[in-house]
């Protein structure tokens, strides 16, 4: 039966169908390839006579942001700050915007931290709104027009209300999350990829969004922040696909509960709280702003070059549950 289904002949139709196709096919194109900013590396180095004579580390160079030049949100404390310390011992100068018009003490012991690393490291403190496009604009102009660049953009400002009922929540709450979260996430990408584009040179835009933003958090009515982290997630697949080819790479990052000074404020009075939030990943805890200092460095570096329009997920195996 089979044999006779191979030789049995087909309609004429649909034999000139095919022929009328095929005739009109474009040929093949053979994609553009690319070559690795450190090459060579790994097995190529060790196959190249010239490295190969000389061998040394070159993962490290992979991961490092000697020379270039980050703006991070959010940035004044917790996490943007641990993100933005983590980029500058990597070896950048990193922006730090926040709302507050000076940063405080703990801001500024980081920043005479960084800065006697030497290298070239450092923090500078700039004051910005990330709901004013406008304004974020210029913050972007501003970092471009001092360095000639904009390599990095961490877009991590965000903000967390108490928990209404789904059902009864206020609109003027929800507008402000949404305005902070969202509105504020992409008028700080777009200060970041502005520059990018500016000066055509690759870049990294990073924008923080949170494992709420895949999954629901148990017993906490946290609609806004909900919806507004999912809304990053997706924000960051669309631009990673529109600007890929400018060599601008966007992707998010997804922590799961992080026990900063803020949560700690949070769940000491409710010690009943950390232990169920504990309960709710494999490793029985919640995280630490310094285990989130690799992920970052990685999505922000050279090492990290074919990654684009993805979430990358922290959260201590939560969502395995």
């Amino acid at each position: 039966m089979f044999a006779r289904l191979l030789t049995r002949p087909r309609p004429l139709l649909a034999h000139r169908t095919f022929a009328t196709t095929a005739a009109r096919a474009a040929p093949a194109r053979v994609a553009r390839q690319s070559v690795a900013p450190s090459a060579p590396l790994g097995v190529d180095a060790a196959l190249d006579p010239t490295a190969a004579s000389s061998p040394s580390p070159k993962i490290f160079d992979e991961f490092s942001l000697r020379g270039r030049v980050g703006l991070v949100t959010g940035a004044h404390r917790g996490l943007g700050l641990e993100m933005a310390v983590a980029l500058a011992e990597a070896g950048a100068r990193v922006y730090c915007v926040d709302i507050h018009k000076q940063p405080d003490e703990e801001w500024q012991r980081a920043k005479q931290y960084v800065g006697g690393m030497g290298d070239g490291r450092s923090l500078e403190y700039v004051q910005g709104d990330v709901t004013d496009q406008q304004g974020m604009w210029e913050v972007g102009d501003l970092v471009g027009e001092r360095e000639g660049r904009l390599d990095v953009c961490v877009a991590n400002a965000g903000v967390l209300k108490p928990g209404e009922d789904c059902l009864e929540y206020p609109a003027d709450t929800f507008d402000e999350v949404m305005k902070i979260n969202v509105n504020g996430v992409l008028y700080t990408a777009q200060a970041g990829g502005r520059q990018m584009r500016r000066f055509q040179k690759p870049g990294s835009i990073i924008l923080i969004a949170s494992m709420s933003g895949s999954i629901t958090n148990e017993g906490q009515p946290w609609v806004s922040y909900n919806t507004s982290k999912s809304a990053v997630k997706q924000m960051a697949r669309s631009m990673a696909c529109e600007l890929a080819s400018e060599g601008i790479r966007v992707n998010s990052l997804s922590p799961g509960y992080i026990y900063t000074k803020l949560t700690a404020a949070f769940l000491e009075p409710q010690p009943e709280l950390l232990a169920e939030w504990s309960s709710q990943n494999p490793m029985g805890r919640l995280g630490r702003p310094d285990e989130l200092r690799g992920v970052i460095t990685w999505l922000a570096s050279d090492a990290s070059t074919f990654c684009t329009g993805s979430d990358i997920i922290v959260d201590g195996g939560h969502r395995a549950w």
